[in-house]
């Protein structure tokens, strides 16, 4: 948006000028009154003897004072009452003395019976612009006053000062009517002074009430400096009583500007100078380059210079600029302007609802991109600086009230990319050419972005700062270094911090299912958002809720486009069992819940996390780095990597650190051991104990596999046995069968052992391809191939070997199965 300063004192300049004309015209005409009213003049003139008289001076006073003289070389008495003035000269003294005006003619021609004087031929009129020659005729000698010789050279330098301050006026046809006081000029107008000329069609003078009508065509041509002015209007008054100036259908041209007011009235001081410009019925100002200011009415206030120093504009403003392929428009209802002392804008107040909204489309290697930008607010305040040639363009917009800007990107012919910011309070930096570079929101402040995958993520706090990336035509002149990422998306913002009371909302906005998903949210203190991949980092203790997941860690970093988070340093994280894990018709789904086979919550431990959302569908991945540690109840999971997968409920823990191994911590169902007397008691639940290179487990399957991987083999620890395989397979019983009081810890229902499979227990040594573990009878069964069948040795029974090997936890007997028959070996184990 440009607002150019000389047009709005182009306006004025020629309403000051055609002023000075009007006073100077009104004094000339009025002061000629005085001799052409008095019906005894043509007698004192000694026109009634019907003779010739040369050389005729007449001179008034009063007071000792001298009011005006006329000079005419002849006067000739002609019949029927008509007189013949030649040669004439008329002085009209200022009544303080300050000036001295001059009419001259060639001849005059009187009406006795009319009492109408009239000027046959072209009259040349010299106005002395008012206070530029105070010491000239006041009270003066004659031998002081002008056209006589000065005595000293002090008052030919006033003489010489007033003379640069004169205007010439010249016309023809002037006649005077002394009944009605009217003086009028059908007849071409013109006039040149020290700042320029003008002319007018006809004129017409009100000698009673002091007001002065220019008929039409009125035109004045100025200079300013080495520009020209060229000023236009239908018509115009001045009425002297008041030093006041009314234009009518008015135009100034300056430069390539133009200033227009259907009505202007303008008010002068004493000296000359304006002190005010009222305008009405519609007032415009406008530039060749499409910068447009218009307003129904509007004022202006000057100092002592002519130079503006506050405006008023109301009635419904509005301002339209285009520019380098940026179209802006604003509206507000009232526009307070204020000057600083060079007479330029400094300062714009908007009122009582602002609207303003910005179009722009630039071209580079990426293809075309359209912007738009709108804000609204109930106030806003415009400072402005000086650009040169007599522009100016805004430096910073501080709007009140609710300020909120809304707008949208489209690269090429692809999707839509709307945004929006909003704050209590908002201030917009603008760099060159009126380039929005910055904002900054003090008070419910927030953003809100949408990508083209259609996620939508809203970012709230109490002080917003934003700043927007140089696109298209502004960035190849401002030399600006751009990414790929940030050219992309410079519609919306290239950076921004919120501080204070942070939320996070994200959200997906396009559905590939009828399902509801709820949207992630997250807290924090501060919130950094990075236009170059579209990242959001989270500090001052954030926490994430997504779904059934609660989060914590020192820094989490959201991405808008992929909506991925990832957490650094001290990461903590709960999985809130949601009951069957369902959602309800038109609820929100939580995104699948991710539990260790029990019902209660999920917590987990890591140095780092990556929550990695399903594309188009609710939950996604969640993968847990840096001694993860994962437990619900009694059940846990310690590895490097920890891996849940909350779309398809699956959790899986890696490890490549022969130091740190994936270990997994299950607890056992209870079965029932020997009693006295051959009764059997319910036995107290143990723990199983893995360690290896992977594991892989299914909620919805109950079952866990973990492999040796970069370990070659697998532990497995019960209380009364130790195996060493390839895998290890873990069935978890039905959720809810024999878990613990109020959905405690799932228990092992069953544990299979493959590939070089090594049972030890106590002295026994055990080795096979397949071992079979069952929680509910506590019994091991080893088996091998037709080739290598199953064998166990002990040191007091020695080496036993069969189709099965059967080995029984609670009473540390062993039975073999083969050829056909069972075996029961009974070993006592040393206590």
């Amino acid at each position: 948006m440009r607002i150019s300063i000389e047009r709005l004192r182009t306006v004025v300049l020629a309403a000051a000028i055609l002023l000075l004309i009007a006073l100077a015209v009104f004094l000339a005409v009025g002061k000629g009154k005085n001799p052409f009213n008095r019906r005894d003049l043509p007698k004192r003139l000694g026109i009634e003897i019907q003779q010739e008289a040369n050389g005729v001076t007449y001179t008034t006073a009063r007071g000792g004072r001298t009011l005006f003289k006329i000079h005419a070389s002849r006067v000739i008495q002609l019949k029927q009452g008509y007189a013949l003035l030649h040669d004439v000269k008329i002085e009209l003294y200022g009544e303080d003395g300050s000036r001295v005006d001059h009419i001259e003619g060639d001849e005059f021609e009187y009406d006795q019976q009319l009492g109408t004087a009239k000027a046959a031929g072209p009259v040349e009129i010299t106005l002395m612009r008012p206070g530029v020659a105070p010491a000239i005729a006041p009270r003066a000698t004659p031998g002081q006053a002008v056209g006589d010789k000065p005595k000293d050279s002090k008052l030919a330098a006033v003489a010489q000062a007033a003379s640069s301050g004169q205007i010439q006026v010249k016309t023809r046809g002037l006649t005077f009517d002394q009944n009605s006081g009217l003086a009028t000029t059908k007849e071409r107008v013109e006039f040149s002074m020290a700042q320029g000329n003008g002319s007018a069609m006809g004129a017409t003078y009100e000698s009673e009430q002091g007001i002065l009508m220019l008929d039409s065509a009125v035109e004045l041509t100025s200079r300013r400096g080495i520009e020209t002015v060229v000023i236009h209007a239908q018509n115009a008054e001045f009425v002297r009583g008041d030093q006041e100036c009314r234009l009518h259908g008015a135009t100034a041209k300056y430069r390539d500007r133009e200033a227009a007011a259907v009505e202007a009235k303008v008010a002068f001081r004493a000296d000359g100078s304006v002190v005010r410009l009222d305008a009405s019925n519609g007032f415009t100002l406008a530039t060749a380059n499409g910068s447009h200011l218009a307003a129904p009415a509007g004022s202006l206030e000057f100092d002592e210079h002519n130079l503006p120093r506050h405006g008023h504009l109301e009635g419904g403003v509005t301002m339209d600029s285009s520019s380098q392929g940026r179209q802006m428009h604003g509206t507000s209802p009232v526009a307070e302007l204020e000057f600083n002392a060079k007479g330029e804008l400094r300062h714009a107040r908007l009122e009582r609802g602002v609207h303003i909204e910005s179009h722009e489309q630039s071209e580079s290697q990426t293809g075309s991109l359209r912007v738009s930008r709108v804000w609204k607010s109930p106030a806003a305040e415009v400072e402005f600086h000086a650009v040169g040639h007599g522009q100016v363009e805004p430096e910073t917009m501080h709007g009140t009230g609710g300020v909120v800007i809304t707008g949208e990107s489209q690269r090429g012919k692809g999707p839509v990319v709307p945004f929006r910011l909003a704050a209590d309070e908002l201030t917009g930096q603008f760099g060159k050419n009126s380039a929005l570079t910055a904002m900054t929101g003090v008070g419910h402040a927030s953003f809100e972005q949408t990508t083209a995958t259609g996620r939508r993520q809203n970012t709230s706090g109490d002080r917003l700062e934003a700043h927007f990336a140089v696109s298209g035509a502004n960035a190849a002149k401002a030399g600006a270094r751009r990414t790929e990422g940030v050219e992309g998306n410079a519609a919306q913002i290239q950076s921004a911090t919120v501080d204070g009371h942070v939320i996070l909302t994200q959200e997906q906005t396009t559905k590939t299912s009828g399902q509801v998903e709820a949207p992630m949210q997250a807290t924090a203190g501060r919130a950094v958002y990075e236009g170059a991949g579209e990242w959001l980092h989270l500090t001052l203790s954030p926490r994430v809720e997504d779904g059934n997941l609660q989060l914590t860690a020192d820094k989490i970093d959201v991405s808008q486009e992929s909506g991925n988070a990832f957490a650094h340093g001290n990461v903590k994280a709960t999985w809130v069992d949601s009951g069957d894990g369902k959602p309800g018709a038109g609820k929100p789904s939580l995104r699948g819940s991710v539990t260790l086979g029990g019902q209660g919550p999920v917590h987990v431990v890591a140095a780092e996390a990556q929550l990695r959302q399903a594309m188009g569908g609710a939950g996604g991945e969640t993968e847990f780095n840096g001694h993860a540690r994962l437990w619900q109840s009694a059940n846990s999971i310690d590895a490097p990597v920890i891996v849940l997968d909350r779309q398809k409920q699956t959790l899986a823990a890696r490890s490549t650190d022969l130091a740190e191994p994936v270990r997994v911590v299950l607890v056992s169902a209870a079965g029932q051991t020997p009693g006295k007397g051959g009764t059997a008691k319910p036995a107290a639940p143990s723990v199983i104990r893995m360690r290896g290179g992977d594991l892989k487990y299914s909620d919805a399957e109950r079952k866990a596999v973990m492999r040796g991987g970069s370990f070659n083999s697998v532990v497995a620890e019960t209380g009364t046995a130790t195996s060493t395989s390839s895998e290890v397979e873990v069935l978890l019983m039905p959720l809810g069968n024999h878990a613990g009081k109020d959905g405690g810890e799932a228990q092992v229902n069953s544990m299979t052992a493959r590939g070089r499979v090594m049972l030890t227990s106590g002295e026994r040594r055990g080795t096979g391809e397949k071992l079979v573990y069952s929680s509910q009878s506590g019994e091991y069964v080893l088996t091998g191939t037709p080739a290598a069948p199953p064998r166990m040795s002990d040191p007091t029974r020695g080496t036993v070997t069969g189709e099965a090997l059967i080995f029984h936890s609670r009473d540390d007997s062993v039975s073999i199965e083969g050829g056909g028959r069972k075996t029961t070996t009974d070993t006592t184990a040393p206590k």
